[in-house]
């Protein structure tokens, strides 16, 4: 007996060995050591804090330098995500799209995936903004796992910012306590200094700091057109990914003034005197008042943007760096009226929109029967967005130097969703992180090659500013000669934009209505 508890006693000590053996030594950043964990061969920082809480007196301020600690901080846990209304599922996109856990101002944290053995790996990192139209979002959602990446060779690092009221609200008061002289984007300040603090730390879990590559899809992607127009970014990125902006162009119409004569609206209406009064306001009941009546967004606020997107990039004057951008073949499937608009209306809004081109337009997109429009409507919204990505890309051609590489992702996900809303909005997302294991579908042989096949064209361009690579359809880069795009999906190959009919009138009416 004496012998078998002697026994158990060693194996349990073997054991508790072996667990502190798997357990990763803590890395040093600025503000002291912190302790990972690893999941899956990868070590894994949840939850690190790139900036102090937006919190109390420093709500709706730039992002101060977050606190030191003694000790060692366990990262071992996601942070709350910003203050949002939360959702479990909502049109197409399943849970693995939705953010979890709760809901915080102390928000401003990031997650951190290497495969990493030393801090002298030097590997190339990858800032993963997220989107949600900047009134939601989160980095733990699942299909942004960065495991599968990390595994391939990147440092990935996902982030939060405020949103919604808490990351866009401008206001006089606001303005002229500033330094800077500006209020209202706060939400990008905050991704600004998710950025600086990763430039600085990085290379504690083996990333390389002059190898980072910013990614954002839909309200993420607009930041990345921000972030790449913004001189406050200037050097701390040299590759960008912006997947599904909602503007290409992103030439905001908000500006400081306006700004915040809409943010004194909103001040009027919480019955508030003061700024300080309504820094006292409860996060819930800010939330609750701007519910589906007041909505801030990202403006020319003077210091972040000092101008429009486009105008920066007229001027040369934007970060220019090897960018990857593009679109779904479906991204407005969401949106209750897609493919249903009848036949009589649907011509209507064309010539209301299209004013003198849209007989010419009408003969190419015909809708003489209601099943004709709709077919017509889906056709119609997405070779506006690829003529729109085109004429982008042509002005940014008079003033980059750096290579381009477009795309059109057409393949529809398997699954309930697939009917209704084909190639969704987003829908890219678990292809290009490895991640489709994170979304319960009846994921096919097919998807698992395109998987394979767009992670590596992603983790081909953060390593090296091209996704091309062994055993990979070639991908071109833009030239302003070539009317084509690259198409992912079924068939990764480069196809025409649209027919040289549709894109000559499209793009016409497009450069007519800039004018």
């Amino acid at each position: 007996m004496r012998n078998i508890i002697s026994l158990v006693a060693l194996l349990l000590i073997l054991v508790a060995g072996l667990a502190v053996a798997k357990q990763p030594e803590p890395v040093r950043v600025e503000q002291g050591l912190l302790q990972g964990t690893l999941e899956d061969g990868v070590t894994v920082y949840k939850g690190v804090p790139y900036a102090a809480p937006p919190v109390g007196n420093l709500r709706w301020r730039a992002p101060r330098p977050p606190a030191k600690w003694k000790g060692v901080r366990r990262a071992d846990n996601f942070a709350p995500n910003a203050m949002q209304v939360m959702m479990r599922e909502f049109g197409p996109w399943t849970s693995a799209y939705q953010p979890k856990g709760k809901v915080s101002e102390n928000c401003l944290y990031l997650s951190i995936w290497t495969a990493a053995k030393s801090s002298g790996a030097n590997r190339p990192v990858v800032v993963y903004v997220p989107g949600g139209a900047f009134t939601g979002g989160s980095g733990d959602v699942p299909v942004y796992n960065g495991t599968n990446l990390a595994k391939k060779g990147l440092v990935v690092v996902t982030i939060n910012y405020r949103v919604g009221v808490f990351g866009f609200l401008a206001l006089p008061a606001l303005t002229k306590e500033a330094k800077h002289h500006s209020s209202g984007d706060y939400g990008l300040l905050d991704q600004l200094a998710a950025l600086e603090w990763v430039h600085r730390n990085i290379s504690a879990f083996g990333g390389d700091p002059d190898r980072i590559t910013i990614m954002g899809q839909s309200a993420g992607a607009l930041s990345i057109m921000y972030l790449t127009a913004s001189p406050l970014a200037r050097g701390l990125f040299i590759r960008a990914i912006a997947e599904s902006p909602t503007d290409f162009r992103s030439g905001m119409e908000e500006n400081l003034k306006t700004a915040e004569q809409y943010g004194e609206k909103f001040e009027k209406a919480m019955s508030v005197s003061s700024l300080t009064e309504l820094r006292a306001v409860p996060a819930t009941e800010l939330l609750d008042s701007t519910n589906n009546k007041y909505h801030f967004l990202p403006i020319v606020d003077g210091w972040f943007l000092p101008n429009k997107v486009d105008n920066i990039f007229k001027a040369g004057r934007q970060n220019d760096v090897p960018t990857i951008a593009g679109w779904v073949a479906n991204e407005w499937s969401f949106m209750g009226n897609y493919g249903k608009i009848p036949a009589k209306e649907f011509q209507e809004e064309v010539r209301q929109r299209t004013g003198k081109l849209s007989g010419e337009i009408l003969k190419l997109y015909p809708a003489s029967t209601n099943a004709e429009a709709f077919v017509s409507q889906k056709k119609l919204a997405r070779d506006f967005s690829l003529v729109s990505m085109y004429i982008w890309a042509k002005e940014r051609e008079k003033t980059g130097k750096t290579n381009l590489y477009m795309y059109l992702f057409r393949h529809p996900q398997p699954g309930a969703t697939q009917k209704r809303y084909e190639t969704f909005h987003s829908s890219e997302l678990p292809y290009v992180f490895d991640n489709l294991n994170e979304s319960n579908r009846p994921w096919t042989a097919e998807d698992r090659r395109i998987e394979k096949e767009m992670s590596a064209y992603w983790v081909n361009f953060i390593a090296t500013g091209n996704p091309n690579g062994k055993g990979l359809p070639a991908w071109p880069a833009f030239e302003g000669t070539s009317k084509e795009i690259m198409k992912l999906g079924d068939k990764m190959e480069p196809g025409p934009i649209a027919s040289p009919e549709k894109f000559e009138v499209l793009k016409e009416q497009m450069e007519d209505s800039m004018r």
